[in-house]
């Protein structure tokens, strides 16, 4: 197979293009900057920005398959921003894909195109977009995947979004990183009363349910014009988990303690600070992030086990003992 991997120097992407490139198939990985890493592969690299249309249309050229996995994420930020990289850059792949023949296209989306900041426990796919969004970025994923899948089965595009929910693992450069950043500074509290249960998926196993979706995009198979929630299939007390990568670092369990109403309110107010005084670090708290740490959200993954036979194959404890490895060599270099 030949396929065009977008976000290829990521953290998913770059897992997708390593399983893609292990079984045999010739990639070619659009990305914003050389990566020592793609080359090494021996993948093939197309420098290019998602909101340049004609770049990214050229980039789908003679592919069989299309991975859509780069985008912005984050809770800040403009929504023209968000709007031109994630809707606007997922039209542009999309339009590749019709203009050049490609059969299929996975397009990586987020469970919390659902999340209206409320729980969610064990809902599946019928379960509808959020009707608010408290912040740019699932809406825009939202946008995106809607996009995506009223695209299937035309001009002979086939297409379905994968939902991975809460991605870690080893090289991962954003969560697991800023959790740790935040324990060692002393910023890290537990939201809420601690007891919410949460969905996560290893890196390689959200890897590998790219290429078994791609695979069974096929005409007849049940997966063309469907979304699917990833996860490992066992959810995680969300503060216990974290308190488990904290030990892998050697720092103590979360300590401090602010209620989901405090930091909703603390939230609201470094959102309108923000958007007074515009900065470009993260925020330290949105109300997006309190409802997310202080709320149950986890998935039936049923659908994608049965239509295209996904299985978390690294367990929990496996990935932790990776990541475990990951974070010792790291701290040793």
């Amino acid at each position: 197979m030949k396929a065009l991997v977008t976000g290829a120097g990521g953290f998913l992407g770059l897992y997708v293009v390593e399983q893609l490139v292990a079984r045999g198939d010739c990639v070619r990985a659009l990305c914003r900057g050389r990566d020592a890493r793609l080359e090494a592969l021996g993948a093939e690299t197309v420098l290019a920005d998602l909101r340049n249309r004609q770049a990214v249309v050229d980039a789908c050229r003679g592919m069989d398959a299309v991975f859509h996995i780069g985008g912005i994420a984050g809770m800040a930020g403009p929504w023209k921003q968000f709007h031109e990289t994630n809707v606007l850059g997922t039209q542009h792949v999309v339009e590749g894909c019709k203009e050049h023949g490609v059969g299929r296209l996975v397009y990586t989306s987020s469970p919390s195109v659902t999340f209206n900041g409320k729980c969610q426990r064990g809902v599946d796919e019928t379960v509808p977009y959020a009707r608010r969004w408290l912040c740019h970025y699932p809406r825009s994923k939202a946008l995106a995947e809607q996009h995506v899948l009223t695209s299937n089965e035309t001009d002979g595009l086939l297409t379905c979004a994968l939902r991975p929910h809460l991605i870690w693992g080893p090289r991962d450069r954003h969560l697991i990183p800023r959790v740790l950043d935040h324990a060692r500074s002393g910023r890290l509290c537990r939201v809420g009363n601690g007891t919410n249960l949460v969905d996560t998926v290893y890196v390689e196993n959200a890897a590998s349910a790219h290429l078994l979706a791609a695979d069974a995009l096929v005409p007849g198979s049940p997966v063309p014009g469907r979304a699917y929630f990833i996860s490992q299939g066992e959810p995680v007390n969300c503060w216990t988990w974290i308190d488990e990568i904290l030990a892998l670092a050697g720092l103590p369990p979360v300590r401090k303690t602010i209620s989901t109403r405090a930091a909703w309110r603390l939230g609201t107010f470094y959102e309108i600070l923000h958007h007074l005084l515009p900065l470009r670090r993260e925020l330290p708290m949105s109300r997006f992030l309190a409802m997310q740490m202080s709320s149950s959200h986890y998935f039936d993954i049923t659908r994608a086990r049965e239509d295209f036979g996904y299985r978390p194959e690294v367990s929990m404890a496996e990935g932790m003992r990776r990541l475990a490895v990951a974070l010792s060599f790291s701290s040793e270099g």
